[in-house]
Formats: structure tokens, sequence, C-alpha cells
């Protein structure tokens, strides 16, 4: 299963791909049962929310958003028209913003920078199984 959603970079539109994303789960629960977590959940809409807000901020163009299913993860794959492959900054605790990419990277299993013939494609690989003994990670009904 998969989507795609363009965003012009209108306001809204980081709330716009959130949402976007939360029906994509909500199609994958009612359409293959898929049973997801509100930890995950919430994984992705953070991973979207940072995704889309750097796209925003430093690509001048439009941004892309897809989203796949895989039997046992969700693929966030966001494009924008910037060819500057981002870096993660080391930890600051005195830093104040730019903290994005390294939010990312520590809650997704895979984080994949792949430049394109125009810009530039990062894709978040979040797993959809919780951590064993995660007993804090509820479960929505189906």
């Amino acid at each position: 299963m998969r989507t795609a959603y363009a965003m012009g970079g209108a306001d809204g539109c980081i709330a716009d791909a959130r949402h976007h994303a939360l029906a994509f789960l909500d199609r994958a629960r009612v359409d293959h049962r898929l049973r997801v977590s509100d930890r995950v959940r919430d994984i992705i809409q953070l991973v979207v929310s940072e995704l889309v807000t750097n796209a925003r901020k430093y690509a001048p163009g439009p941004v892309l958003m897809e989203l796949r299913l895989t039997a046992d993860s969700v693929d966030v794959a966001v494009w924008d028209n910037d060819p500057t492959v981002p870096m993660a900054r080391p930890a600051d605790p005195d830093r104040i913003g730019q903290h994005g990419l390294e939010i990312v990277k520590a809650v997704t299993a895979h984080l994949f920078v792949e430049q394109e013939p125009v810009g530039k494609r990062i894709t978040a690989r979040i797993a959809l199984a919780d951590p064993p003994g995660d007993a804090a990670a509820g479960r929505r009904p189906s």
C-alpha cells in the first residue's frame, strides 16, 4: 500500500501532512487489518512533521511526501528540490532548534538520504512492532 501527497508550502501544510499520514494508517487498519500502536502513530506524526518542516524551511519549491506500507514497517519519504544533503549535528543541549534530524534518526529504524536529478529524497523507516517489553505502548482497537 502506498500514497503520495504534494504540498505547495502554504501555511498549514505540515498539519495537513500529519493528517494525511494518519488517514493512510487508518485505511491500512481497515483495508489490511493492520494493528498500529499509539506509540507508532505518534512517531509517524513526529517524523512527518520534522521532515516536512525541514523541506519547507530549506527548499524554495514544492514538497512531495510518499508513504509506503510493508509487512513490518512504514516508510515516510519526503522529496524537495534542494540538493543539499542534511547532516545531523552533534548533540548540544545548549543549542536552540535544529534538532529535527537528530530526533528522526533516534526514533526510526533506518534513515536514507538520496540525491535525485532535482533535489533530494529523505526516507525514514518506522518499524510497526513495538519493542519487546514495551508495556506502555497501547494498541488502537481494530
